[in-house]
């Protein structure tokens, strides 16, 4: 059974820093993507940032780009959102997905392709 347990969000003020993490348990395929989601209540969730596996080549939603970074440990099956230079208008649930395959170019920010979703960690950014 996969599994994908997000960590890392909380409370925090403008300009300030946050690290999410996301363990994955219960996958083993070799080429993947996996990608960081977030939703606000009463939004459509989107897409900020996507790592293709085994590749590791990283895509951001313009909204985060320069500011947020997509890593990933293989050896601890984690992945990482390095989250710098918050705004109020990041304050979201931030969520993890993996999808299975690599997808077409231009689906990487599709939630409709993703196949395992954990259930997310809240991050609130104070002004």
């Amino acid at each position: 059974q996969v599994q994908l347990v997000e960590s890392g969000g909380g409370s925090i003020q403008a300009g300030g820093s946050l690290r999410l993490s996301c363990a994955v348990s219960g996958y083993r395929d070799s080429n993947y993507r996996m990608g960081w989601f977030r939703q606000a209540p009463g939004k459509e969730r989107e897409g900020v940032a996507v790592i293709y596996i085994p590749v590791r080549t990283t895509y951001y939603a313009d909204s985060v780009k320069g500011r947020f970074t997509i890593s990933q440990d293989n050896a601890k099956k984690m992945f990482y959102l390095q989250m710098n230079s918050l705004k109020p208008e990041d304050t979201s649930m931030y969520i993890c997905a993996i999808d299975t395959t690599w997808g077409a170019p231009g689906t990487m920010f599709d939630p409709e392709r993703y196949d395992y979703w954990g259930q997310g960690t809240q991050v609130t950014v104070s002004s």
